[in-house]
């Protein structure tokens, strides 16, 4: 289900100066974070190097050779940072290049936290080893915790290094691939820190103008417009979970016994796979969230669906007042984010359309 995660700067702002001297080999949560993007940063190759390369297959030359154009064109169209990320690669040889756990009380929506230096508190922890976040999550469950594993193809340090390409992201289409880069490097652009909801509505913004120009110079229209269903989708996901979040946040704060909550909240995940298979109905066969819907759902596997989208239209109305001129749109996204969270909400909501 989720495709990338922001992997914060604490593990490393905080920790990679002092781990190499004091954590070594050590196999802490810090140790296995630091070892493991450093092996990514030491594995990289510039990507103009594996394409030379005779034992380069022919489909990875051509889809590596359609990354550079589209690095080269969110420079030059979409105004992004001119740096080197996404200009080299790093062959990972496994499915995803990290695993996330979640975790949640039975009967809360409140997910477990940890904390770090300089970043404060999230709700998740990512291991580089399926086998450690695993075990982690094994841990939490014996503690009486329920827990989510989910694979992750994708991350952003948020510029604090020159992110790479990964093989885990080969595999989507190239118009989901140049959504990716050009999110990715939009969060680079701006950021408000502890803002998810801005961030994410933010740089969609600019992943859907990207896409849209990106298919446009190459006369692939009819693909934007798969790609909008795509993401049309996934809002209705969203809604079709956040429903359920609210059943259950009614049903946890009730008095009744725990054995009630216990069955009506099989009864409201019930509901919500049912519920799903409708949507999915009117979706003319695409089953993309299957494999999430085919697990037993709990209170973590509802941690990472968030609403995080809830200003796009808000961005996108900001971007039409400038007659869709980029730089001037991100010079008043700036001041947006320099606002306050609450003054920065409102004046969010005065660009929403009306309804």
């Amino acid at each position: 289900m989720i495709n990338k995660v922001l992997f914060l700067r604490a593990i490393f702002a905080a920790s990679l100066s002092v781990a190499a001297a004091f954590l070594g080999g050590c196999t802490t949560y810090y140790g296995q974070a630091i070892d493991g993007q450093l092996s990514i940063l030491m594995h990289r190759q510039p990507i103009a190097n594996v394409i030379a390369d005779p034992a380069t297959s022919p489909e990875l030359q051509q889809k590596l050779e359609q990354v550079l154009r589209m690095r080269r064109f969110a420079v030059d169209e979409l105004h992004l940072p001119d740096n080197a990320s996404y200009t080299s690669y790093v062959d990972l040889e496994r499915p995803y290049v990290l695993w996330n756990v979640f975790a949640a009380p039975e009967f809360s929506l409140t997910p477990l936290q940890w904390c770090f230096p300089v970043a404060g508190c999230v709700s998740y922890r990512g291991y580089f080893n399926e086998q450690d976040a695993n075990r982690f999550a094994d841990k939490l469950a014996q503690d009486g915790n329920e827990v989510y594993v989910a694979g992750i193809s994708a991350y952003s340090t948020l510029g604090w290094f020159h992110d790479p390409l990964l093989s885990t992201m080969l595999a989507r289409s190239d118009a989901r691939l140049a959504g990716t880069l050009f999110h990715e490097l939009a969060h680079q652009r701006l950021y408000a820190k502890g803002d998810t909801t801005f961030n994410e509505s933010f740089a969609t913004t600019v992943e859907l103008e990207g896409v849209r120009r990106w298919l446009d110079q190459n006369h692939q229209f009819d693909q934007y417009q798969e790609y909008q269903k795509t993401l049309q989708r996934k809002l209705q996901f969203i809604e079709l979970v956040q429903g359920a979040r609210q059943k259950l946040k009614v049903l946890y704060a009730s008095d009744i016994p725990d054995r009630q909550k216990r069955d009506s909240k099989k009864r409201i995940f019930a509901e919500l796979k049912q519920d799903y298979r409708r949507l999915r109905a009117k979706w003319g066969g695409y089953r993309g969230y299957d494999a999430w819907f085919a697990r037993d759902l709990n209170n973590a596997h509802l941690v990472p669906i968030g609403s995080y989208y809830d200003y796009v239209a808000a961005f996108q109305t900001l971007l039409n007042q400038h007659h869709g001129d980029l730089m001037a749109f991100y010079i008043s996204a700036e001041k947006l984010a320099d606002l306050n969270p609450e003054a920065r909400r409102e004046a969010l909501t005065r660009l929403m359309p009306k309804r």
